[in-house]
């Protein structure tokens, strides 16, 4: 399949690259898809945050070279580390001893080896989407940053929700609602940097009354979305984001597009939620 082979493309760029600088950018053009969603797909498919994946295949094959009786100040340089002090940590961290003590004889250390992605049965299980054209529109409420760790952003998000809930800041951002755009519900917005797996994440509603203070506007450009339905507990969304990208987009006829994508809440019951998850798309060339 060519999504099976763009991003395991991507994967031996990085593998080929990892004694030197590894352009994330580069990966995600390789991979036919922008760095946000590139990143996103990676931690969701793989479990694993790419920037940690990284980190552990460079001090795996750090260690072997330990072993192999180069240097410790030459290893350190090699895989990106510009001090020994911040090299002993990391290594340290993954292998549970200094990279000193992994150069004499029997010391145990870990390995962790390349990774690929491959064709599984998976899918058993119906999938609910449609495709929908939107124009542009623009969404007013709070935000808060995310990092370029999806899974770690998941539970910051969760805590999220509950604090805007909490202190009753949920009020404010329904009353935005004005009937006169759709999805005329409460959102949650992710947003990402350009040229970066980072970026922010807003609790919001689509509207054109003038923006509150200490609230944001984003305008929304208009998209071709890949809109997929769920419900259930709010911990089901990353399960529905995993199956998206490792279910969906290999067999579908769309590639992911912009640094963005959208939750849709159309009822906030804690344990028989009702949303969708709306993904902007263009079809494969």
């Amino acid at each position: 399949m060519e999504w099976l082979e763009r991003m395991n493309d991507a994967l031996a760029y990085m593998e080929n690259n990892l004694d030197s600088k590894i352009s994330i950018e580069k990966a995600a053009q390789i991979a036919c898809c922008s760095q946000y969603h590139f990143q996103r797909m990676f931690s969701y498919v793989i479990g694993v945050p790419l920037s940690e994946y990284l980190r552990r295949r460079r001090l795996t094959m750090a260690a072997f070279d330990l072993q192999g009786g180069d240097k410790v100040i030459d290893v350190a340089l090699r895989y990106g580390y510009d001090s020994p002090t911040a090299f002993n940590r990391a290594f340290h961290t993954i292998h549970g001893i200094s990279p000193s003590a992994a150069q004499k004889p029997n010391a145990t250390l870990k390995a962790f080896g390349p990774v690929s992605f491959q064709i599984s049965i998976t899918g058993a299980t119906e999938m609910e989407f449609r495709i929908q054209e939107k124009e542009a529109f623009r969404v007013v409420g709070i935000r808060m940053k995310i990092g370029d760790n999806p899974i770690e952003n998941g539970e910051n998000i969760m805590t999220f929700w509950e604090n805007v809930s909490k202190n009753g800041l949920l009020r404010p951002i329904l009353q935005l609602i004005d009937g006169n755009h759709t999805p005329a519900n409460l959102l949650g917005l992710y947003v990402g940097d350009d040229g970066d797996g980072s970026g922010h994440y807003h609790i919001c509603a689509a509207t054109d009354k003038p923006t509150p203070d200490g609230m944001f506007a984003v305008n929304v450009p208009k998209h071709t979305w890949a809109i997929f339905s769920g419900s259930g507990k709010p911990t089901g969304i990353v399960d529905l984001l995993r199956r998206i990208y490792a279910e969906w987009q290999p067999a579908a006829n769309y590639d992911f597009a912009a640094n963005i994508d959208m939750e849709v809440y159309a009822d906030m019951t804690p344990d028989d939620m009702k949303y969708e998850i709306w993904m902007p798309v263009v079809k494969k060339s």
